[in-house]
């Protein structure tokens, strides 16, 4: 599976945490992240992951392209509850992955959910639907 990881500053260390847990599910899917994310997940754990803009630069709607396209299966996308206005792009992501069905954990509950899910096989649901 194309797995996306997105984490507001606030946020990138729990990523990191995440991924280091769970580096051997990680493993044998392909990983894509905005660039500041990527970067430390990768730093953290060796992971290989495809990095694109930083989330100010347009890394977030890079992402929601491929969403888009149906490149991306599954979307971690750590967000700071606490900001008050979260920028619009993020909105527009989130409805992308309702649009095209496409798995979204937004803190780390739901990511471990979908993280087991994906582990068990859970979510191969996706190929019929393609």
């Amino acid at each position: 599976m194309n797995i996306a990881l997105i984490a507001q500053d606030s946020k990138k260390e729990l990523m990191v945490q995440f991924c280091i847990a769970y580096c051997g599910i990680l493993s044998r899917h392909r990983l894509c992240a905005t660039a500041g994310t990527g970067k430390m997940v990768s730093d953290a754990t060796g992971l290989s992951i495809t990095r694109f803009l930083s989330g100010s630069q347009g890394g977030g709607e890079q992402i929601a392209a491929r969403i888009a396209c149906n490149e991306i299966d599954l979307l971690l996308f750590f967000r700071d509850p606490m900001i008050a206005v979260q920028p619009a792009d993020y909105a527009s992501l989130l409805r992308l992955c309702d649009v095209h069905n496409i798995p979204v954990a937004t803190n780390i509950a739901t990511a471990e959910a979908l993280i087991h899910a994906l582990e068990r096989g859970d979510l191969d649901w996706r190929d019929l639907v393609r």
